[in-house]
């Protein structure tokens, strides 16, 4: 099974991919600071929606190997927005969780690219609001969410 688009999908590939990088960039653009990575801001997002997490499982949710988390969740302990405790079960393992720090530096990150999508679905119209709906729903499912 081949994975190349055929001729008549390449053009929508294109623009697909091209719309989704712009808006990611947009959005990435309306970051409350700059001194936290965006690897570091999706692991803190990660462990925002999943909870505490080992740091072995949240390497494996956000696909890096190991030795990378452990760096990043150094950088993330030393700046006070994650924690880790003792594993309840397995004591050569640690538990992660965002602090009170951690959650509110993710709230404000989270509503900030929020406010701004906000603003831009404000200047559309309906029929164009709901068409991005269901766009959103399609892009999650191809995402595997």
């Amino acid at each position: 099974m081949s994975t190349e688009p055929e001729a008549g999908q390449s053009a929508l590939v294109s623009r697909l991919r091209l719309a989704v990088v712009r808006l990611n960039r947009r959005l990435r653009a309306q970051r409350t600071t700059a001194a936290i990575s965006l690897t570091q801001i999706s692991a803190m997002s990660t462990l925002h929606k999943c909870g505490a997490l080992s740091p072995r499982d949240l390497a494996a949710r956000e696909s890096v190997q190991p030795p990378s988390m452990t760096r990043v969740l150094a950088a993330l302990e030393e700046a006070g927005y994650v924690s880790r405790t003792a594993h309840p079960t397995d004591g050569r393992q640690a538990i992660v969780a965002l602090t009170d720090a951690g959650r509110e530096y993710i709230n404000a990150d989270i509503s900030a690219r929020e406010a701004w999508l906000a603003s831009q679905l404000d200047k559309l119209d309906e029929s164009e609001r709901e068409t991005l709906s269901r766009a959103a729903e399609i892009i999650d499912r191809m995402a595997g969410q």
